[in-house]
């Protein structure tokens, strides 16, 4: 049995490699390394590196499990493979926030799909709202069959550079894009009274296409600001993340959260809004949980002021060693573990 990853925006380049450093890219590599010998669903047939991409007209439907990372476009995979094929198999991967779909039509078609076919999600938060969708949209019979799985993402823990305090604080904006649900506003409101205040540099690292967004040109003309693109190779990101100051979380639903805890696990300073999403990935009484903006400002600038007493505080709440303590959680180890299990025990591979 073959494993076939589809994810419609897998780009790669000239050399053969999965390009990209946000998190779909991210996962396919990852997927295309847990399955050695795996696929990668394609507009045409060609040899990359470590791996062969096919069109999905090509996929022997018998011999191969397509794991369809994009979740409501299945029902139209299974079609495709149901042509030469009698009992296709496709798995789902929902690695995303279910609250981006608020149109019925595609509620409907995600709710149908993680009913129909066994599906991953990538936390529990994820896998929790799955599963409320499909019981609210199927019928009763469907969504009794419904085969949901989960497990934290976790990080690649061998990438972690030491962490180098720079002589002044440098702050993140924790995400690629400036997206409504991100509010990136908020972090710049936040940002521009903590200028006032203490000196700081801010970096944002950015997707192509929100670079050439108003707020990106706005923030670009700070002096204290730098806004550019995405580091050119994973060891380049995690060196940036090692003198990472600290980071302001502005959003209001994360699927997980994988961009805070690498740059929480990197030795950065983590400000967090009291969401549900932020309290899933963090220690019972992490001390820098805001409610209101004001709260925001007060927790970076002793973030970025006192931040060796806020890492200790970090530590008190996690048992002794915050670092330790996500380790033990977000270890990616852990995720390939467990999505090769659920392979196996869903399609016997």
């Amino acid at each position: 049995m073959k494993i076939a990853v589809r994810y419609s925006n897998a780009l790669v380049d000239p050399d053969g490699f999965v390009s990209g450093h946000d998190a779909g890219a991210t996962l396919v590599r990852r997927l295309l390394r847990l399955f050695p010998g795996s696929m990668l669903i394609g507009p045409g047939p060609r040899h990359c590196s470590g791996f062969d991409m096919i069109p999905l007209e090509f996929v022997d439907g018998d011999e191969t499990i397509v794991i369809s990372m994009d979740v409501i476009d299945s029902l139209s995979i299974w079609h495709t493979l149901n042509i030469s094929c009698a009992e296709p198999k496709v798995m789902n991967f929902v690695w995303w926030n279910t609250s981006q779909f608020t149109h019925h039509v595609q509620l409907a078609g995600l709710a149908l799909s993680c009913a129909l076919f066994p599906t991953f999600a990538n936390s529990e938060r994820t896998a929790s709202e799955v599963r409320e969708i499909v019981t609210k949209l199927t019928v009763q019979p469907i969504a009794e069959q419904a085969k949901i799985g989960w497990v934290n993402l976790g990080i690649r823990l061998e990438h972690v550079r030491p962490h180098t305090d720079q002589p002044i604080p440098v702050v993140l904006y924790p995400a690629i894009y400036l997206s409504e649900r991100k509010q990136p506003q908020l972090f710049v409101d936040v940002v521009e009274r903590i200028v006032k205040r203490t000196p700081i540099n801010v970096e944002a690292r950015l997707h192509e296409s929100h670079l050439i967004s108003e707020l990106a040109m706005r923030l670009s003309r700070r002096s204290w600001a730098w806004v550019g693109p995405l580091t050119a190779t994973r060891e380049d990101y995690w060196e940036a993340l090692a003198r990472t100051t600290a980071f302001l979380a502005t959003a209001d639903e994360e699927s997980y959260g994988l961009e805070y805890i690498e740059a929480l696990v990197a030795g950065a300073v983590g400000v967090f809004p009291d969401r549900a999403w932020a309290r899933a990935i963090l220690p019972t009484g992490y001390p820098f949980i805001y409610r209101t903006p004001a709260e925001a400002e007060e927790m970076l600038y002793r973030a970025v002021t006192d931040t060796a007493r806020c890492r200790r505080e970090m530590d008190t709440a996690a048992d002794g060693d915050f670092g330790q303590w996500l380790r033990a959680r977000h270890d990616d180890d852990y995720f390939e573990k467990a999505f090769a299990g659920r392979v196996t025990e869903w399609f016997g591979l």
